[in-house]
């Protein structure tokens, strides 16, 4: 699915409250609520159980116990700029849950590998085995 699928999937999920900000602004912000906080209704994506879970777990401490995740952006001195930011952020936490992680593949060492890290360990510890004191016999 594209950003600009899910953009367009989260707007009928999307709640927007306006609060107080901190940060830049001057006076402005004691006058103007420009920080916003996005609250996502997850159930109302529909997401496969898998993108899903995936979601939750990269959402961490934003997702609410209502299957909501917030997000707060009040990093810019406008409202419009606080949007922006934080839908953007939410599409791409969104994208992010839909990327399927690549499975690995466990692999085993060969026998001559295995040969030769032993074979460079015994010569390493012989090294080191000559760095002690002589045998004065």
């Amino acid at each position: 699915m594209s950003p600009a699928e899910i953009a367009e999937r989260l707007e009928g999920a999307i709640e927007e409250r306006f609060l107080a900000s901190t940060g830049p602004g001057g006076q402005n912000v004691n006058k103007v609520a420009t920080a916003v906080q996005l609250h996502l209704d997850v159930f109302a994506l529909r997401l496969e159980p898998d993108v899903y879970r995936r979601l939750k777990d990269l959402a961490g401490s934003r997702w609410t116990s209502d299957g909501a995740i917030v997000i707060t952006a009040r990093t810019h001195r406008t409202q419009e700029a606080n949007r922006a930011e934080g839908r953007r952020r939410l599409v791409e936490l969104v994208v992010k849950a839909h990327i399927r992680p690549v499975r690995r593949v466990k692999t085993k060492p060969s026998k001559a590998a295995k040969a030769r890290r032993v074979e460079t360990k015994t010569a390493r510890g012989a090294i080191k085995r000559g760095r002690g004191r002589p045998d004065m016999e």
